[in-house]
């Protein structure tokens, strides 16, 4: 897989997740939002009459039952839960809240003072009395400022008037023992920040913390996983593994980069086989040239310092024998020196190739009039099959002829006498097809698969009379055929004899 699948792509991961991470954070907000309001809302869902009412009602059979009573804390327990603020004043000068907090400080000033100041409709009448009289005309706010729940209501115009309150004395045995306030008015914004602040700025931040680890694992983790293993892969191949690979499951850019990696991977490792085997070939190569060249070279040393010893007296046939063995072995390093040549500019794609047309026939032609001598010497039958008889194949005559006397001599040095060579040729779809047969003793199978690399010699399996040759023919037989873009086999014949076959390629009509 090259390409990322785009809904699994990283960056739609990341914007989908991020939505719903968004979603569910507000959602759990809203919970939250819904858990506070709760709790205002509902232990406080009564009205400042109702509530100064049950605070004073609250009161006054708790100190019946007990006058020693501790005020703060029995307030701060039983009305601790109610969000809307309650102050408590007492005659002995006690002050008492539920959320102190939540009440300004020169509202409970003015509530103490009104207190002290002794209002005389203070403690005129029990909580739910009405006070005497007939009620005030319609529209028209009571005489003394007062409003319900007693003197010193919404609209007290008494000391400290302007903090409008509800207000119910705490009765005990007929006497007053206190007075509860309850502010009409809601708290100022910055104390609901300051009751609700801290609930909120804790839940926001376990939502945040929760929304982040769930990004982390659900959108970050996988891809960070599988890139910290990108990374080591990386790093072992770095170290020289060319073994190593990454993860490409999960169709993002991670999964894109980690295929593109492996491919890079591979690349290497095919490459470095090849370096590695192109390093053993030429390490051989040095060996079997080093080989080759000290045989004939050692031969010519030898014979030429023999020649040249002064206490030796040898006579002419003998001088001329060894000097027919320097030159035949000089011969030989000269073949051979020419063989290497002709084998690296072929390999190393050096020189042109002169395509033309040519016959057939007048290669073969060729190749039987250059081995005449040794078939006749040798009694060998040399024949020319060629199908259709005018075929023809556009090469270069010098080198694929060149290629053709190889294969030819090397036929004739494993046919024994009396036997048969067979050069043929035929058209087929695919292009020509051109074999040379002999009828030797064949080669072993285990030796087919090495006879085209440099110096291999598999003499030693065929004619024993025939252990000449640089070992570099078929080498170059293979490199000429390759320059044409074709291939060559070999194979033993099921009558017996070896088969050498050259499949030459259709020509490009463009």
């Amino acid at each position: 897989m090259s390409e990322p699948i785009w809904y699994r792509s990283l960056y739609w991961r990341i914007a989908f997740g991020f939505v719903a991470m968004l979603a569910a954070l507000l959602l759990a907000q809203g919970f939250v939002l819904l858990w506070l309001t709760d709790r205002i809302v509902g232990p406080s869902s009564r009205t400042p009459q109702q509530l100064v009412g049950l605070v004073a009602g609250d009161l006054s059979t708790a100190f019946a039952e007990n006058p020693n009573l501790a005020l703060e804390e029995h307030v701060r327990e039983k009305f601790g839960s109610i969000y809307q603020p309650v102050l408590v004043v007492m005659r002995d000068g006690r002050v008492a809240s539920n959320r102190m907090s939540a009440l300004s400080p020169d509202f409970i000033r003015a509530m103490r003072g009104r207190r002290r100041l002794g209002n005389p409709r203070d403690g005129e009448r029990p909580f739910g009395d009405r006070p005497p009289g007939p009620p005030p005309p319609e529209g028209h706010p009571p005489p003394d400022g007062g409003g319900p729940g007693g003197p010193g209501g919404p609209r007290d115009g008494g000391p400290g008037g302007r903090w409008q309150a509800e207000t119910a004395s705490i009765m005990v045995n007929d006497a007053e023992i206190g007075t509860v306030y309850v502010p009409v008015r809601p708290p100022p914004p910055f104390v609901a920040i300051r009751e609700l602040g801290p609930q909120l700025t804790w839940a926001g931040l376990a939502l945040l913390t929760m929304g982040a680890a769930s990004a982390s694992l659900l959108i970050f983790r996988p891809a960070h996983r599988r890139l910290r293993t990108l990374e080591q892969a990386a790093r072992a191949l770095g170290e020289g593994r060319t073994d190593v690979r990454a993860i490409e499951g999960g169709g993002d850019e991670v999964s894109s980069l980690a295929h593109a990696f492996n491919r890079m991977a591979e690349d290497l490792s095919t490459r470095a086989a090849a370096l590695s085997a192109s390093d053993r070939a030429r390490r051989q190569l040095l060996a079997d040239v080093s080989h080759e060249l000290m045989t004939p070279l050692a031969a010519i040393r030898g014979y030429t310092e023999t020649l040249a010893m002064p206490e030796l007296s040898l006579d002419a046939s003998t001088q001329q024998r060894y000097l027919g063995i320097i030159g035949d072995e000089t011969q030989k390093l000269e073949a051979l020196i020419g063989d290497l040549l002709d084998l690296a500019r072929l390999e190393g794609g050096g020189g042109t190739l002169k395509i033309e047309e040519v016959p057939v026939k007048e290669l073969f032609r060729r190749i039987s009039d250059r081995h005449g001598p040794a078939l006749r010497d040798r009694r060998i039958t040399l024949d020319v099959v060629v199908q259709p008889p005018g075929l023809t194949i556009d090469v270069d005559g010098q080198r694929l002829e060149q290629a053709l006397q190889n294969l030819a001599a090397n036929a004739l040095r494993h046919t024994p006498e009396g036997g048969r060579v067979t050069l043929e040729a035929e058209a087929a779809l695919e292009g020509t097809r051109i074999r040379v047969r002999d009828t030797g003793p064949g080669i072993p199978a285990e030796h087919l698969p090495h006879l085209f690399e440099r110096f291999y010699k598999a003499d030693a399996s065929r004619s024993a009379a025939t252990m000449s040759g640089s070992g570099l023919g078929l080498s170059i037989v293979q490199a000429i055929v390759e320059r044409h873009g074709g291939t060559v086999t070999v194979s033993n014949a099921p009558e017996g004899g070896a088969v050498f076959e050259i499949k030459l390629p259709r020509p490009d009509p463009t």
